[in-house]
């Protein structure tokens, strides 16, 4: 069993949880004391920790010392458009599961979906937490930050330096990585990335995923997996 405590609460001694991770030890995993815990914080950090006891709305925990886990290199972030429906939270919960560091949704010319002022932070908190959640299945010490950027202009602001590739369906160039330390990927919505949009990704190199046309939430998940097997990490 595994579960998320806050970065500052993570030490050896005992550790009380309530909320979400709570009900997760006590009523899906049906937790009893002395049940064998690991504690990650999110940020590169876990402790193995043992069930003391359940009550109705906390669980308290003995952790033992935590250490830290480096994060695999390279970092990967993924630029994916606002894609509609609940494919969405499905794309973000696969490139988590698959390996991702870093998740900039944004609004492409040709999404379908538009966010408005009002719901786009509670829909943005609502990806994090399906961030959290894929984090938790997948084994992970760090859980992929996942932001919002308004155009494309602000989702390339303040990119590091890099490997930089654009999903093109149109491209015959195969997915090859090489040894940058941080890899960008950016991929388009249900009807592509518009003229323009390509027109401004110039410095990307341009990769193809093979002869079918893959759906809006399926490319850059595929791409994040292709990585990870190529660099083993």
């Amino acid at each position: 069993m595994r579960i998320f405590v806050d970065p500052a609460a993570l030490a050896a001694g005992e550790l009380v949880v309530r909320g979400d991770e709570h009900h997760y030890l006590a009523h899906v995993r049906r937790a009893r004391p002395g049940d064998p815990v690991e504690l990650v914080d999110g940020y590169g950090r876990r402790a193995a920790a043992t069930v003391v006891r359940i009550s109705d709305d906390t669980t308290a925990l003995h952790a033992g010392p935590p250490e830290a886990i480096a994060a695999a290199l390279p970092q990967v972030r993924a630029l994916v458009p606002l894609i509609k429906g609940d494919r969405m939270e499905l794309c973000i919960e696969k490139l988590v599961e698959v390996g991702v560091d870093a998740i900039v949704v944004w609004h492409a010319a040709r999404s379908v979906v538009r966010l408005d002022d009002a719901k786009r932070d509670a829909r943005i908190a609502k990806y994090q937490a399906v961030a959290q959640a894929a984090a938790r299945q997948s084994g992970r010490a760090q859980i992929p930050r996942v932001t919002h950027a308004d155009d494309l202009t602000a989702a390339l602001a303040g990119l590091p330096d890099g490997e930089r590739l654009v999903l093109e369906p149109t491209s015959e160039a195969g997915l090859v990585v090489g040894a940058a330390a941080d890899i960008t990927i950016i991929s388009g919505p249900e009807g592509g990335l518009a003229p323009d949009e390509l027109d401004r990704l110039a410095g990307f190199t341009p990769v193809g995923l093979g002869p079918r046309i893959l759906r809006a939430e399926t490319a850059p998940v595929i791409a994040v997996a292709l990585i990870r097997t190529a660099t083993r990490s």
